[in-house]
């Protein structure tokens, strides 16, 4: 095995065992053999084939990215980045999310793409949490990057037919054999020669999930000490239907099936007792998170996009809640993720010292290696994998240089992330991925976008045109001089 050593980088982010956080080291060196990091320190003394200058260079650690669409959500750019549901609680998910419907060849090239975003963006590890696609496992492995296939499953679907009541359509039956099917996708994946994939056991929704599927969801989990992750308190809409149909919060009626665990992962859980919007008499949710050792998947864009915030990540933390993050719908540039991350629960908070970079940086790291049940990645240390990126100190948009983690996150962004390695295979080099003809998917995301358009006026449940349901920013020109 060839060792890579990066010799006096500016600027180290390592990982303080003993202290349990991340930490800057000035004038550091950080070598790989095969796929492990082999030494994170000054004065690297040993064997190297091949060694980098890491002057001017910030080394950080690959970032980990635990909820994300990728093969369906990037057709909606251009179309969602301002549509909401008034009638049902701001969120976009009854009435418009399901209408731009893409072809599979299509939505292997949008999962591409996304999956170029977040590499170039410093993701050496996420979640596809999907409908199973064909040469899914084959894509992914291809694209260089490490991830988990979370073939999403459920036993109801909802509709709307008015646009302001949310109705769903029960077939126990096939939720139970499409929980089958996704169990044999997860085995395959760890099986997979390339040994960069593992499986997640994804039932698709709180309100969606029988309690007998979520029940045999947890059991398969432990059986192979996979993760598992669910969508709840996502919406006030879906709130208010679990309370109807239980007397109890989404999270309260999780608890009470045994579906809160450590090795279980709740997406978004803005929607708990306490939030504003909900008004519920008592309080506990957050306390049941805690106590039971299950994360949180956070996914600030999207939601904040709609008017909604997760009302206190800082409470969250507090209370010892595992957190992670997650690009969930588009972009799926991490970094910006972040900088969302660390904003908005200073606003959400009323208080800029709520939480900081610091916490939502090991949400990114750390905290979303716990919740996939890994300790070998989002972090450089010795026997990690060999999973990093190099920044580029000297970009402009990093000028001033005075802290370089938070002028990449607040300024900086995907810009100067020049090279990324995962698995101690180099994926992204001068700025460029390697792995992914990103012009080709490109374009074939354009053609998708175009066929499944035409196709939206059918799906919608008032029949209403493209453009209606969604506008353009801009009107269009009259045609002629003026």
């Amino acid at each position: 095995m060839s060792t890579t050593v990066i010799k006096n980088a500016d600027w180290v982010i390592a990982w303080n065992e003993a202290a349990g956080r991340h930490e800057y080291l000035r004038g550091g060196d950080v070598a790989f053999t095969g796929d492990r990091i082999a030494f994170v320190g000054r004065g690297y003394r040993g064997p190297a084939d091949r060694e980098i200058s890491g002057r001017g260079r910030m080394v950080m650690p690959g970032l980990v990215n635990i909820h994300s669409h990728p093969a369906s959500e990037p057709f909606n750019r251009g179309l969602m980045e301002e549509r909401g549901s008034p009638k049902l609680g701001m969120s976009s998910l009854y009435e418009f999310m399901l209408l731009v419907r893409p072809d599979e060849d299509a939505r292997r090239a949008a999962a591409l793409f996304a999956v170029s975003e977040l590499l170039k963006s410093g993701v050496t590890t996420f979640v596809d949490y999907s409908a199973a696609r064909g040469r899914w496992a084959e894509d992914l492995a291809g694209s260089g990057i490490r991830a988990c296939l979370a073939p999403s499953y459920r036993s109801a679907r909802w509709f709307t037919r008015n646009g302001h009541r949310v109705e769903y359509e029960w077939n126990e039956a096939a939720g139970r054999e499409a929980m089958t099917e996704a169990l044999s996708v997860i085995d395959a994946a760890v099986q997979h020669e390339s040994g960069r994939l593992f499986g997640m056991l994804a039932p698709a929704q709180v309100d969606t999930c029988t309690e007998a599927l979520l029940q045999a969801s947890v059991e398969a989990a432990k059986a192979r000490n996979a993760p598992l992750q669910i969508h709840a308190s996502q919406s006030v809409v879906e709130f208010r239907e679990m309370t109807s149909r239980h007397g109890k919060t989404p999270i309260e009626w999780l608890d009470g099936l045994g579906v809160l665990y450590d090795g279980a992962i709740i997406a978004h859980c803005i929607f708990v007792d306490e939030h504003s919007w909900i008004h519920w008499p008592r309080r506990g949710d957050l306390e049941r998170m805690a106590r039971s050792g299950a994360s949180i998947a956070h996914c600030p864009n999207i939601f904040a996009r709609r008017g909604i915030l997760l009302q206190d990540f800082g409470k969250y933390r507090r209370l010892g809640i595992n957190i992670g993050l997650g690009t969930d719908t588009f972009p799926h540039n991490f970094i910006d993720e972040m900088r969302w991350a660390t904003v908005l629960c200073k606003v959400a908070a009323e208080n800029v010292e709520a939480t900081s970079l610091a916490d939502v940086f090991h949400a990114a790291t750390v905290g979303g290696a716990k919740a996939l049940l890994r300790n070998d990645i989002g972090r450089l240390s010795v026997g990690a994998k060999a999973d990093l990126s190099l920044v580029d100190l000297a970009h402009p948009s990093l000028q001033p240089l005075r802290d370089p983690l938070k002028s990449l996150v607040f300024s900086g962004l995907d810009r100067p992330v020049t090279d990324v390695f995962v698995d101690g295979r180099q994926v992204v080099a001068d700025g460029q991925v390697k792995t992914i003809d990103v012009r080709a998917v490109s374009e074939a995301m354009n053609r998708g976008q175009s066929a499944a358009l035409a196709g939206v006026s059918a799906g919608d449940y008032a029949h209403r045109p493209v453009d209606e349901i969604f506008p353009m920013t801009l009107t269009h020109a009259l045609s002629g001089g003026s």
